[in-house]
């Protein structure tokens, strides 16, 4: 018996030797590694380079490429979207990418052709024209490449005879000689229902080349929007998008500042990426349907109509049948008020 337990305790020990063994061994050459890495290894030529976490300081690994793919640009990652057709994802970085202050003139034609290309692609005609405007404000004589599909050719052509016959509207005034104006504006991050909402927009404008400043707005995502005219005073510009127009789920709109010929000369948001307001839904009371002969009544809706009255009242058993010791009855009463 003694001889099998002593068998019994060495072959544990030898395995919890075995075992730390494996977990040590890994570790000790893993640290081996680290350190070899840190001191860095020879490089063609004779010179060095330090390793990770080495004396020459070099990023850890894949720090590097991270770095790399946030600082992607965002119009050729919109373009790789777009060739993979993910139309909506395309749509929503092109939207981020839109709003760069940063963005060169010829950005943002890429920025408006990619835009068109989706919408036409997804059918959503009157997104596609805006964008299309978009860039023909900027570049009136941009013409897509020769190799382009047809479908989209068209209709940059059609939109092109349209906005001309319009007489260019929108058209960007962007001369480098002259100094540039800024519309500064905090847009509301909410509004209530059928409440008007205040628009002020502060204009850095030291040319004193803005002549009126417009307010373009709708109610939704999807009307034609409405032109409103602002009261300029004091380097800002102030108007009311009427409380009629207020309404939920949302209020889109953007800011436009005209020179003495109508041309623009500076703007926050535009028909393609206007700015937006949730407009709250109104508070309601609650309401428990309660079906009634096939008719339903609101108990929010008409406080009173229905009326629940408990009365309970203990008696004696008298004559009926007996009850059993200690218990009563109850009796109750429900009233229900009907309305026509």
């Amino acid at each position: 018996m003694k001889r099998s337990r002593l068998a019994l305790h060495l072959a544990i020990a030898c395995t919890l030797h075995a075992t730390a063994l494996t977990i040590v061994q890994p570790a000790l050459a893993a640290g081996a590694g680290g350190g070899a890495a840190g001191a860095g290894t020879a490089a063609p030529g004779g010179t060095s380079t330090a390793g990770p976490g080495g004396a020459g300081g070099g990023a850890a690994p894949g720090k590097g490429a991270n770095v790399g793919s946030q600082d992607k640009d965002l119009v050729a990652k919109a373009q790789a979207l777009f060739d993979d057709q993910q139309y909506e994802e395309s749509i929503q970085t092109l939207s981020a990418a839109l709003v760069r202050p940063s963005n060169t003139r010829e950005k943002k034609v890429e920025i408006y052709r990619l835009l068109s290309l989706n919408y036409i692609t997804l059918n959503r005609k009157e997104e596609a024209e805006s964008a299309v405007r978009g860039l023909l404000s900027i570049q009136p004589d941009y013409q897509l490449p020769p190799g382009e599909s047809p479908r989209f050719r068209d209709f940059f052509t059609a939109v092109r005879a349209k906005w001309e016959g319009e007489g260019r509207p929108g058209l960007v005034k962007d001369d480098p000689n002259l100094p540039k104006v800024n519309v500064k504006h905090g847009a509301p991050s909410q509004a209530d229902p059928n409440t008007a909402i205040d628009i002020v927009a502060r204009l850095e404008d030291p040319g004193s080349r803005v002549s009126e400043v417009h307010v373009h707005y709708r109610t939704g995502s999807h009307d034609e929007f409405l032109d409103l005219t602002a009261t300029l005073a004091d380097g800002r510009a102030r108007v009311q998008i009427p409380a009629a127009a207020v309404k939920p789920p949302i209020v889109e709109y953007y800011i436009e500042a005209l020179d003495k010929t109508g041309g623009i000369v500076g703007s926050r948001g535009d028909p393609t990426t206007p700015i937006r307001v949730a407009v709250s839904e109104p508070q309601r009371g609650w309401v428990v349907p309660v079906a009634i002969g096939g008719a339903v009544l609101g108990v929010g809706a008409i406080i009173g109509g229905l009326a629940l009255a408990g009365v309970f009242n203990g008696s004696s058993s008298g004559g009926g049948t007996k009850q059993p010791p200690g218990t009563q009855n109850s009796t109750v009463s429900v009233g229900i008020a009907t309305f026509r």
